[in-house]
């Protein structure tokens, strides 16, 4: 059974950092896409950063230049770093991953997906 596990959440302050991480089980995901969306409260959820199975990756345009996602491929692990968050940057956060080496930012084309953890950023 496949299953994707986030960790990594908590409460930052405003200009503070965090890194999100997804370990993955019951197959590799090397080689394979991955993401991470989020759903902030009362929003739908939306694309936040994707790796290509040949790790090219692409960005929503409010995260550029402060998140990097990234991949370990010997723990089988995603990883999102997240630097100089904002209050706005407040959702879950969920780790998805393809049956692909295709990259993708529509939640439609990710086959599994984690259960999600809470990063708050306070002002």
């Amino acid at each position: 059974q496949v299953q994707v596990v986030e960790s990594g959440g908590g409460l930052v302050q405003a200009g503070g950092s965090l890194r999100l991480s997804c370990a993955a089980s019951g197959r590799t995901f090397s080689g394979y896409a991955m993401g991470w969306f989020r759903q902030a409260p009362g929003k739908e959820r939306e694309f936040v950063a994707a790796l290509s199975g040949s790790d090219g990756t692409t960005y929503a345009d409010s995260v550029k230049g402060r998140f990097t996602i990234s991949r370990d491929n010997a723990k089988n692990t995603l990883y999102l770093q997240m630097n100089s968050l904002k209050p706005e940057d407040t959702a879950v956060y969920y780790c998805a991953a393809r049956r692909s080496y295709l990259i993708r930012i529509h939640q439609l084309d990710y086959d599994y997906w984690g259960q999600g953890t809470q990063v708050t950023v306070s002002s």
